[in-house]
């Protein structure tokens, strides 16, 4: 028998029933995963868990979800009491697209979050993976969820490659439909298991191949491990970026409950072009609304 190249994929079945046992036995206790988790709390925790680590996004996720239990709830709030209370987690205009989704579940689907796929793609503020993720992880149906860390799991162990391309690629969605379970259940859970596996086991930096329930299938394990050939990574510099300047002017806007005065803003940071800049992306952005007597609040619209 031939070995296996880094160029040859694993029977898809080989890798379904030790992923998911692995998953089974080592999954984390998060809230959304819970029996009682509905879909609202799975949609509220895929947009909080995008480009933000579980430990960051708990504490915040809990807050928003005792005070906005349904999404009926969340639109009849302003739009600035979202940005307000996604506090530090980073990217904030996540909050006012789940504001939008929101809005858009009370008045389409009776407050309920659909659960057919292409509704819930329908919805503002849903991309491809947000749909798919809900449709499989709320509504237990089978579909290809691709993030980050199941990119990075199916790179290794399918395409034998240390990295996936920096954006989604055609290849990686046929690869990862070829792979999915025939049957709906399974094929959820197995999209769960390659995330948490992705996150626990097959990490960016120090993959632990001890722990790998599929090691012993692994393309790029076999192959010797070979470095990484593609574009150079994307790195995640922050510190005296235009997102700092975001990030301090907005906390400034979020700890007020009046609208803020431009010196408030200005303390925040030295440089003013830069300060000005970032000021003006808020705006543009929909995250801070500016007042005709030159004093700036979250948006009430």
């Amino acid at each position: 028998m031939t070995a296996m190249t880094s160029t040859q994929t694993p029977p898809a079945a080989s890798l379904h029933t030790p992923v998911i046992g692995w998953f089974e036995q080592h999954a984390r206790d998060l809230p959304w995963r819970r029996p009682e988790a509905g879909a609202w709390s799975v949609m509220v925790s895929e947009f909080m868990l995008q480009q933000t680590p579980v430990s960051r996004v708990l504490p915040v996720y809990e807050q928003w979800l005792a005070r906005w239990p349904r999404p009926a709830d969340l639109a009849a709030e302003a739009p600035g009491e979202a940005v307000r209370a996604w506090g530090r987690l980073g990217y904030p205009r996540r909050a006012l697209r789940l504001h939008g989704a929101a809005q858009a579940i009370t008045e389409r689907h009776g407050g309920d979050v659909p659960s057919e796929h292409a509704q819930l793609l329908a919805l503002p503020g849903i991309g491809e993976y947000t749909a798919a993720a809900v449709a499989s992880f709320a509504y237990g149906q089978r579909h290809a969820v691709l993030d980050t860390n199941v990119r990075r799991v199916f790179a290794r162990a399918a395409s034998g490659v240390q990295y996936p391309p920096n954006a989604t690629t055609a290849a990686e969605r046929k690869l990862a439909r070829a792979l999915l379970p025939e049957e709906d259940e399974r094929a959820a859970r197995w999209a769960a298991a390659t995330m948490e596996l992705g996150a626990l086991v097959c990490t960016a930096r120090n993959e632990d191949c001890d722990r790998c329930p599929i090691a012993s299938q692994c393309a790029w394990r076999l192959a010797g491990k070979p470095a990484h050939q593609g574009p150079p990574r994307k790195g995640q510099t922050y510190a005296g970026t235009d997102r700092q300047v975001r990030g301090r002017l907005l906390a400034v806007l979020r700890d007020s409950v009046s609208p803020v005065a431009q010196a408030a803003l200005d303390a925040v940071w030295e440089e003013p072009a830069q300060r000005a800049r970032a000021l003006d992306g808020l705006v543009a952005d929909g995250l801070v609304e500016p007042l005709a007597d030159g004093r700036y609040r979250l948006p009430l619209t």
